[in-house]
């Protein structure tokens, strides 16, 4: 297993020494809660970071033998792509999460209460602003490799436009270089489910609206996989299957499924996040104020990995190889999987094999 911290938190921003966000408003203080793995060489140049995805947090690899919540254990480990024997993993929680990051959930010094539907919109490029702040403290001076997923793709490659210089490779997985106008659309669905929930309150809600939110998790995940695992899965199965089929309870299993999944996140998760998140996940867009995408994408000189999986609906293979098509050195490895988005969290072994490869090519 990794050799792992218990999450940390660092201010790595003051009231009297604010972030600049990119839409120009101030953000502080800021708190940071982040997890390392591995041990940082004494030149700091053996470093990895690791970037997640929406509703994610810090606890990338598992604590100890048995423990297997961490979102992406079967990538970090001893001999694994991110091997913690080799490398420093640094993983952060993400600005404007509610996992210890500031956020929504946070504390607005103004005010005394939760920041809630006041904290500011926020952008990828902001969270990767913060990302290096953080690994300035911690003694980095340079990244073998930035990599993450989906929303975690797009700070990876923020990443390498920003901070030429500080990456030696990155390795974007299932995301692209703008969001399009189908994810644009999805979110403003998800979003809506929770803006239109009676406990929403314009936000200010005493609890969560957790019809919305649940519902915006379905949506989700009917777009988080593919039409042929559910298929596969589900297929017409019923939870009842000797009962009458015009039973109106007698749900069909992807049905209940789909329920179990919103419950989930439900308990775990913030509507005003959720929110603030997709909205930074909708804004991203790395040609703005950049000459457009194929120039922003021309500046990177990291090495570049893209993955892309073959049955991924959210960001289909064509995103990926327009990242590669743009960039000076880049690979594109394209993976099959019947997961479709989530493989990127569930076909480990397949990914394990190709980041290996790339890492011991630099």
């Amino acid at each position: 297993m990794p050799e792992r911290s218990e999450t940390k938190y660092t201010e790595l921003y003051s009231a009297k020494s604010p972030l600049v966000l990119e839409s120009s408003e101030l953000l502080g203080p800021i708190t940071v809660a982040y997890e390392t793995y591995g041990t940082l060489n004494a030149e700091g140049t053996n470093a990895i970071l690791i970037c997640h995805a929406l509703t994610a947090n810090a606890h990338a690899a598992s604590a100890h033998e048995g423990d297997t919540s961490g979102w992406w254990d079967g990538l970090i480990g001893e001999g694994k792509a991110f091997d913690t024997t080799k490398y420093f993993v640094v993983s952060p929680n993400i600005l404007g999460s509610c996992y210890g990051t500031t956020g929504p959930t946070s504390i607005d010094p103004k005010t005394g209460g939760l920041y809630r539907m006041s904290f500011p919109q926020i952008t990828i490029r902001d969270m990767v602003t913060l990302q290096k702040k953080l690994l300035d403290s911690l003694g980095v001076k340079k990244l073998v490799t930035v990599s993450g997923g989906s929303l975690g793709g797009m700070q990876v490659l923020e990443w390498g436009i920003m901070f030429p210089e500080f990456c030696k490779s990155i390795i974007p997985i299932s995301s692209a270089a703008k969001q399009s106008a189908w994810c644009i659309a999805l979110n403003t669905v998800a979003r809506a489910a929770m803006t239109d929930d009676p406990d929403w309150h314009q936000g200010f809600y005493v609890r969560q609206p957790k019809k919305g939110l649940g519902l915006a998790r379905m949506i989700g995940m009917i777009s988080y996989r593919s039409p042929v695992e559910f298929e596969d899965r589900f297929g017409r199965q019923r939870e009842q299957p000797e009962n009458d089929r015009l039973d109106f309870d007698n749900r069909f299993e992807v049905e209940k499924y789909l329920q179990h999944q919103g419950q989930k996140l439900v308990d775990r998760f913030d509507a005003n996040t959720y929110i603030c998140i997709s909205r930074a996940m909708d804004l991203h867009d790395v040609g703005h104020a950049r000459g457009g995408v194929e120039h922003a994408l021309s500046g990177i000189s990291a090495k570049v990995l893209c993955i892309g999986f073959d049955s991924d609906l959210r960001y289909p293979v064509s995103d990926q190889k327009e990242i590669v098509r743009h960039v000076p050195d880049g690979k594109y490895v394209e993976l099959t999987s019947v997961h479709g988005h989530d493989a990127f969290l569930i076909e480990y072994e397949k990914q394990n094999v190709v980041i290996k490869d790339f890492l011991k090519g630099l």
